[in-house]
């Protein structure tokens, strides 16, 4: 204890800082050592306890210059060599409990990166720490940077950064244990252009001028609660932020921050709604960042500071899903974690889950059913489109030698999600199961677990129900590709009028178009307009005589709602209507949010006469794209593409 004191140096203020809300016990199985296929680092030889951050944002040379003290306990006697992730990192200089250390790079792996292997100028014991120091700069092809030029900015004056560490990229960020299975606190000072504001997935703690350069100014963050590098996030842009709440801001450029704060005004009700469900939100602050259009995601969790699509402000709805989503995460997923991406459904099956639950509380349970019948289509169009044998539509997949990129879909979200309502409904309806819910998170609150651990916990909170949990066929549930043994009876109430239309214009001849008319859909719900579409798109493409009466009727090209808009744009391309081509493609490169961008890609590209305008699109507006998204839609389009993935 007295040699970890006396190197602390610095690093022990910021530490302390961190220390508070300790976490309570967990149990003891969920410190069982798993081998993570995805990383590099020797977790099950010692565990990263706290990292202290000092950046340096360089937008002229689109680097981070870095320096990282983890603070790492030791799990074995006789220790004397570290491994850590790391990928397109340039190691200046490595040093431990101030003395320095010999350290090589290991062999590049196509997606994992170098395992960086430190050796130590000391042998430790198990219970004891050392704090490493590595000074270091990012590459500018780093897969967890995004730079933005300011032409890329809504502002069109000031650059822009923003970090997507999900899956595996935060080892392109920082040399750090990059898997799920390790959770620390972190503390972080960023210096930047005093022109712009730095935002962490943290709680900040101050800002002054750099005293090496009056043109910058460093903000300090400080995490107390324990996380997984995946949720380590950074910004920094011209932003400016707006009071929402009680305990929450949103932040964008000026140009959207108002009208961000009026879209996102009913947060705080969100909050308290998923806190009567799940129990306290322990991150102190709840903001939102509002990024710029590539953003790839829908959202992202990261603790206090939730990164949301631009193009939810479009009068889109889904707004509402997204956010009760995103706020969901701060009890599964951030709270109790995946402990390898292997158990992703975990994180997102439960966090659906509890999404659904905020909406059954906040509207009704009718609209939680037909939420809940929206994502099994979305399931089905998956595993059409990876094949009903693809191992990788196993709720439980082996990731051996698998990019968790690669394995990216709506699997983990709706499998996870259906096994839940089939549970529930089997041990005793939404409240009961919600106990069992609460009850999982309370367990395993601050820590990473595996399916089995769930499974276990679910035994044991049922049980006097144990014979009905045996009849589960849990194989067929976890590791068997395709959709679920078991499909869900769903209350149609809220469907019955889209399944309707939807079949009219299945099944009408062209001599039947005049009898559609514009009040067909004029007591719709955005909903059910896109659930309206969503079945048009799981059926062979209407003839184009169709579609343009269905223009010609309800306008669908004039509706800006992003999640409407994809699914029109994408039966228009279906059905071949060449003019709908350009608008599509259009919408695949003016924002980045994969769900929307990559099968726009697809359709266009899917259609043989229309298979050069997307490669060319493609080709044009790369450079511009968010990394993950490029790489992605170049292999959806089988492009050549380079990027630092």
């Amino acid at each position: 204890m007295m040699q970890r004191a006396r190197v602390l140096s610095r690093g022990l203020e910021t530490e302390l800082k961190c220390s508070i809300q300790k976490p309570r016990a967990f149990p003891e199985s969920t410190m069982v050592p798993v081998s993570d296929p995805c990383s590099f680092a020797s977790f099950s030889k010692c565990l990263t306890k706290h990292l202290n951050l000092t950046y340096q944002v360089d937008f002229d040379n689109h680097v981070l210059k870095g320096k990282v003290a983890l603070t790492v306990e030791v799990l074995e006697d006789k220790f004397s060599v570290l491994t850590l992730d790391t990928k397109d990192l340039k190691i200046l200089k490595v040093s431990a409990n101030g003395q320095t250390a010999k350290f090589a790079l290991g062999a590049k792996h196509s997606y994992k990166g170098s395992p960086l292997e430190i050796t130590l100028p000391l042998e430790l014991s198990r219970g004891q720490h050392v704090i490493v120091e590595i000074e270091y700069e990012t590459s500018p092809r780093a897969s967890a940077l995004q730079w933005l030029s300011p032409a890329q900015t809504a502002g069109k004056k000031q650059p822009y950064l923003f970090s997507q560490c999900q899956a595996t990229h935060c080892r392109t960020l920082v040399p750090c244990q990059d898997t799920p299975s390790v959770k620390h606190t972190y503390y972080a000072q960023v210096s930047v252009p005093k022109e712009l504001v730095a935002l962490m997935s943290a709680v900040q703690d101050g800002q002054e001028p750099d005293p090496n350069d009056t043109s910058r100014v460093i903000y300090r963050f400080r995490q107390p609660v324990p996380m997984p590098s995946y949720l380590i996030a950074l910004v920094v842009g011209a932003l400016e932020s707006r009071v929402i709440g009680p305990r929450s801001k949103v932040w964008s450029e000026k140009e959207y921050v108002d009208k961000a704060a009026f879209e996102f005004s009913e947060t705080e009700m969100m909050l308290k709604t998923a806190e009567s469900l799940a129990g306290p939100y322990v991150w102190g602050q709840y903001d939102l960042l509002v990024l710029p259009p590539s953003f790839p995601y829908g959202g992202m969790e990261n603790p206090c500071l939730t990164f949301v699509t631009p193009t939810l402000l479009a009068g889109d709805r889904s707004l509402s899903n997204v956010i009760a989503h995103e706020i969901s995460h701060s009890w599964t997923g951030n709270l109790v974690t995946n402990k390898t991406w292997e158990h992703f459904w975990l994180n997102e099956g439960h966090t659906v889950y509890l999404e659904r639950m905020i909406g059954r509380a906040l509207e009704s349970e009718q609209f939680r059913q037909f939420k809940a019948m929206g994502g099994w289509k979305e399931l089905h169009e998956s595993i059409e489109r990876f094949g009903a044998n693809n191992v990788l539509t196993n709720l439980v997949p082996s990731l051996q030698d698998v990019n968790p990129d690669d394995s990216f879909s709506s699997v983990p979200y709706e499998k996870g999600f259906a096994l839940l309502y089939y549970l529930e409904e089997l041990m005793g309806g939404p409240e009961v199961f919600m106990g069992f819910v609460k009850s999982y998170i309370q367990l395993f609150a601050y820590s990473s677990v595996t399916t089995q651990e769930w499974k276990d916990h679910l035994f044991t909170y049922f049980k006097d129900k144990v014979d009905l949990l045996n009849k589960v066929d849990w194989n067929a549930w976890m590791h068997t590709p395709g959709m679920p043994p078991v499909k869900p009876e769903y209350d149609t109430t809220l469907a019955d009028a889209c399944i309707a239309l939807a079949q009219r214009w299945l099944k009408a001849k062209d001599a039947d178009l005049v009898g559609f008319s514009e009040a067909d859909i004029k007591q719709f719900s955005s909903h059910q307009l896109i659930e309206f579409l969503a079945l048009l798109l799981v059926e062979d493409p209407l003839p184009l005589s169709h579609v343009k009466r269905m223009q010609e009727v309800h306008h669908f090209n004039s509706i800006a709602n992003s999640e409407i808009r994809c699914r029109w744009l994408r039966l228009c391309v279906r059905a071949q209507w060449e003019e709908a081509v350009p608008l599509a493609l259009k919408m695949a490169v003016d924002q980045g949010r994969m769900k929307f961008t990559r099968p726009l890609f697809r359709d266009v590209y899917n259609v043989a006469k229309f298979r050069d305008a997307s490669v060319k699109a493609f080709k044009e507006h790369s450079a511009t794209m968010h990394p993950v998204t490029a790489t992605m839609v170049a292999k959806d389009l089988n492009v050549e593409h380079s990027t630092g993935l």
